[in-house]
């Protein structure tokens, strides 16, 4: 079985899931954000990065409301290991790095935090709130911090109820070329 053979089974068992604290599936929410990557003409990395970034809220076994218990589940980190057994830091970098981007943006843009909805207000404070001084500027020598910046902002915008985007096979293509040892989709 392929990767994108893999992603698109965990899409259907698990894609139809509400975005933590949203009004959007997992599955709108991932393909908006390759949406709005796909409509900038950025990289096919950082599409499939947009598309595949909360892709550990799709492999971890606990469901959504895991934050109201104030557990923070990692998903960025998880999603990030399971993706580097497919692919290089071009899509794993942003993916593990999009939970640090809203953190740095926080602490770097005064207009960022108040975009911000609810869940991710929420979300905000189990991941450690804004950074720091120190580890804004640690943040900032990160090769990928640039593109997982762009990532976090897709990602905020991408919870639009019934918004008409390209399916999940737009994508596949991209998911396979982008994949190590040439996989197909």
């Amino acid at each position: 079985m392929t990767i994108a053979d893999r992603i698109r089974k965990l899409f259907e068992a698990n894609g139809c899931n509400v975005y933590f604290g949203e009004y959007v599936t997992q599955q709108e929410h991932a393909l908006q954000t390759a949406y709005l990557a796909d409509q900038e003409g950025t990289s096919d990395s950082l599409i499939v990065a947009a598309l595949l970034h909360d892709i550990g809220h799709l492999l971890h076994s606990e469901d959504e409301t895991v934050a109201d218990k104030g557990v923070d589940m990692r998903h960025e980190k998880l999603g990030c290991d399971w993706l580097g057994l497919h692919f290089g830091p071009d899509v794993t970098e942003p993916v593990r790095l999009h939970v640090a981007a809203k953190r740095y943006l926080c602490a770097t843009d005064a207009a960022y935090h108040g975009s911000l909805s609810p869940a991710s207000v929420k979300s905000l404070a189990l991941q450690g709130g804004p950074f720091t001084a120190e580890e804004k500027r640690d943040f900032e020598r990160l090769p990928h911090y640039t593109d997982a910046v762009r990532l976090r902002r897709w990602d905020d915008e991408a919870k639009i109820v019934g918004l008409s985007v390209p399916g999940l096979e737009r994508y596949m293509a991209r998911v396979a070329a982008t994949a190590r040892n040439g996989e197909t989709a």
